[in-house]
């Protein structure tokens, strides 16, 4: 008979897999829509919409799918959401016009949710102490992004297009009957139903912290998402790549940040997820300020001839800037979800449902948010601009939150020690 932690292992690992699979098709348009781009002869704002479809899907069905894996089995749940894919990655053989695309796109999207099923899936397998380091294992399946970044392009070349989608739903089927038949039930939901207090569920959607932590996963998890998508075309844009390049340095950037993620849980976990998320957000900060600053030529005039001064960021310490930022925001997806653990352990479903949404949203709006500034400013970098600007504004709230957590603690240890009294 498997011990408990034999069953944790297979657990975590199975989900991992599965949540891989997953996120390979929710990110399946990064790749798909440069084709379909040429193809349907989109425009940039339509090439945008269709990136952001499978994306606003995920992220506003993960606070339904939250609460709903608070009341079934993760395992259950997982099981009918993979299922759920199968029709309209079949259906895109079939699809023909943007309509169709940007439809099957939005029903795609479901495997956007599969998230917060399986943290759901995997807590309970693990003592508080281990958590974040099982989350952070669980969260390397954000390197999903990597296989379609690595096997869509040679589907497409070899087989067309329209081979791409029946395709990733073969590889679907195969994940569920791995999952249904080899993933362990969890123990809570071996035991009979306990009745849930749904209103202290939904009370927590009003605490402004909750909406807090959603902030910090916009940036680490939201951004990482809007650059997935939009660096393939960056490299392209900016510095002249080919495809292939540019999928390869993308393809850098998304899977060292998925694999570190298991070591920033570990992090978390050793030094407290509150100071690990604290020194990403100063990491990014550095480097996004010399990303911001577009290429500049400047005339110095000298005493006897004028001198010509070239400042740029070339591709190489481009990538060195883009490969750090992918690092730290692999500790914080882990560091901010190791927080939300501490403060509300038997909520994680509800709780990361939402803080899940609002990271989604950022995948959906920064890719469209990132063509408006380049329009408006003129410059390639002002994506770059735009996300200093929303971590500025993380960074801010997280320090007038933390003086005000401070502030409160020793007013109650005040009063703890008679040197306050209640009224």
């Amino acid at each position: 008979m498997q011990t408990h932690h034999s069953k944790a292992n297979i657990a975590l690992t199975l989900a991992t897999l599965t949540f891989a699979a997953n996120f390979s098709v929710w990110c399946l348009y990064a790749v798909l829509g440069i084709q379909l781009k040429e193809n349907l002869a989109l425009s940039s704002t339509e090439f945008g919409l269709l990136l952001a479809a499978p994306m606003f899907t995920g992220a506003i069905l993960r606070l339904p799918v939250g609460f709903l894996v608070e009341k079934y089995s993760p395992k259950k749940v997982f099981l009918i959401q993979m299922a759920v894919l199968i029709p309209p990655l079949i259906w895109l053989k079939t699809a023909e016009s943007y309509f169709d695309y940007l439809l099957l796109g939005l029903m795609i999207g479901i495997s956007g949710t599969s998230f917060t099923i399986g943290i759901r899936y995997v807590v309970d397998w693990f003592e508080s102490k281990h958590q974040g380091t099982a989350m952070g294992i669980f969260g390397a399946g954000n390197a999903g992004a990597a296989i379609t970044l690595v096997f869509a392009p040679v589907i497409i070349e070899q087989f067309g297009v329209s081979m791409v989608g029946p395709m990733y739903a073969g590889g679907m089927l195969f994940v569920i009957l791995l999952f249904a038949f080899i993933a362990p039930q969890t123990p809570k939901y071996l035991q009979p139903s306990e009745e849930i207090n749904w209103s202290t569920h939904f009370a927590t959607m009003k605490e402004l912290k909750v909406w807090r932590f959603g902030l910090y996963y916009f940036f680490v998890f939201g951004s990482f998402l809007a650059l997935t998508m939009w660096l393939p075309q960056y490299y392209v844009a900016a510095y002249g790549l080919s495809i292939q390049q540019a999928m390869a340095l993308t393809l850098l950037f998304v899977a060292s940040s998925s694999l570190v993620r298991a070591i920033g849980g570990w992090f978390a976990d050793k030094y407290g997820a509150q100071k690990v998320n604290w020194g990403v957000f100063w990491v990014c900060l550095v480097c996004l300020f010399f990303l911001s600053y577009p290429p500049t030529t400047m005339v110095i005039q000298g005493v006897e001839k004028d001198v010509n001064l070239s400042i740029e960021v070339n591709v190489w310490v481009f990538t060195f800037f883009m490969f750090t930022i992918g690092i730290a925001q692999g500790f914080g997806r882990a560091s901010v979800y190791k927080i939300i653990y501490q403060h509300y352990p038997k909520k994680m479903g509800s709780v990361g449902g939402v803080v899940a949404m609002v990271g989604a949203f950022g995948g959906c709006t920064l890719p469209i948010l990132f063509g408006v500034a380049v329009d408006f400013i003129g410059v390639y970098s002002a994506c770059f601009m735009l996300l200093y600007g929303v971590l500025a504004a993380c960074m801010l709230l997280m320090y007038l939150a933390n003086q005000r957590e401070n502030y409160r603690q020793r007013i109650k240890h005040a009063i703890a020690m008679n040197f306050l009294e209640r009224d």
